[in-house]
């Protein structure tokens, strides 16, 4: 595919500086692009590869303009504007409307005409699939899951019973929505399985990475609301609900009935422990570990930063001896007749 610079500029509200005849064929790094690709800029890490790039053309801001030699499409948020014209350049391939002949589809199921069911794929009973919906080979529908309209399943995805959909939303491969929470009554010594006899609603526009697990509610349903973006290998557990547009980073794990709030950020590897809520958008930083509700907008941390390993050790051994030098020093000062302070309140924990 191949779209002028003119076209782009007037479709998504840029400012041309350039030839509006040039012909843009795909996407591309700056330090990689050639004379039909186009790049983008909007890390300033990066700047300096602006000068160099052998691009056709390049989105920026006017503050970054300066010094490009390449043809330049202006705007306020390149990162977005390069994500739609990417999007108008890279489409999807186009759909094959039909049922594979090696799937399985129950006699119940009701596939709209303009969807494709590719190989080995698993329809349950009373499974309906909307228009121009992908299900991609080995994926496994069970009863009662429904599809709105262009939603794609792209491979080996697994829907548990009752799973919904919503329109447009992508489930990446391997992802299982839908299994059986984590649910165990104590019992005698031992573990009495708790049926989960919920599932899962998935909101529309939503992505899911590769190997994310979204476990079915206890009783109530789990629930994703629209446009949230989780990463790859995420683990929700049972009656979760994440807020609309709350995008989740990788390794992440959110124990059973807590709820995210809308337009969160949460970074890799964070752990949220259950039936906790958190505020509308709160920002926590990787490898925190969330204890307490949060119930303020902000930005959250409860990790230190990587330190070269003998440093590590001595602030350990310092943190680990802290009480016992706060002892000595209340002795000393009762001794020479100081009044001792009063220990510090802690402060709020908003993990």
């Amino acid at each position: 595919m191949s779209v002028s610079l003119g076209e782009l500029a007037v479709r998504f509200g840029c400012e041309l500086r350039g030839d509006p005849a040039t012909s843009i064929e795909r996407v591309a790094t700056l330090a990689n692009a050639d004379a039909r690709s186009l790049a983008f800029l909007a890390n300033p890490r990066y700047r300096a590869q602006l000068t160099d790039t052998r691009a056709a053309a390049v989105v920026t801001t006017a503050a970054d303009a300066p010094g490009c030699k390449a043809a330049l499409l202006v705007c306020e948020n390149p990162y977005a504007t390069y994500a739609r014209i990417a999007a108008l350049l890279h489409p999807p391939p186009p759909l094959a409307p039909g049922v594979h002949p090696t799937a399985i589809v129950a006699a119940s199921a009701r596939i709209d005409p303009s969807a494709e069911v590719s190989a080995f794929a698993t329809i349950g009973e009373r499974v309906t699939i909307g228009a121009r919906v992908f299900v991609g080979p080995h994926c496994a529908l069970d009863e009662r899951v429904s599809l709105a309209e262009d939603v794609r399943l792209t491979a080996r995805v697994t829907l548990g019973p009752g799973v919904h959909v919503g329109a447009r939303s992508v489930l990446q491969p391997g992802a299982v929505i839908g299994a059986d929470g984590f649910g165990f009554a104590p019992d005698k010594g031992t573990w009495l399985k708790v049926p989960q006899v919920g599932s899962v609603r998935v909101g529309a526009d939503v992505e899911v990475g590769a190997n994310t697990t979204i476990d079915r509610g206890a009783i109530d349903d789990t629930v994703i609301e629209d446009g949230v973006k989780l990463d790859n290998l995420i683990q929700i557990a049972h009656n979760v609900r994440i807020g609309a547009h709350t995008a989740i980073a990788a390794c992440t794990g959110i124990s059973g009935s807590t709820s995210i709030g809308n337009r969160c950020m949460i970074a890799g590897m964070v752990g949220i422990a259950g039936h906790l809520s958190v505020a509308d958008d709160v920002v926590i930083t990787g490898g925190s570990r969330v204890s307490h509700s949060i119930t303020t907008a902000g930005v959250y941390s409860s990790t230190l930063s990587t330190e070269e390993a003998h440093t590590w050790r001595r602030l350990v051994a310092r943190f680990k001896r802290s009480g016992v030098l706060e002892e000595r020093l209340r002795r000393l000062e009762r001794a020479s007749g100081m009044k001792a302070a009063p220990p510090e309140a802690p402060e709020q924990d908003h993990d």
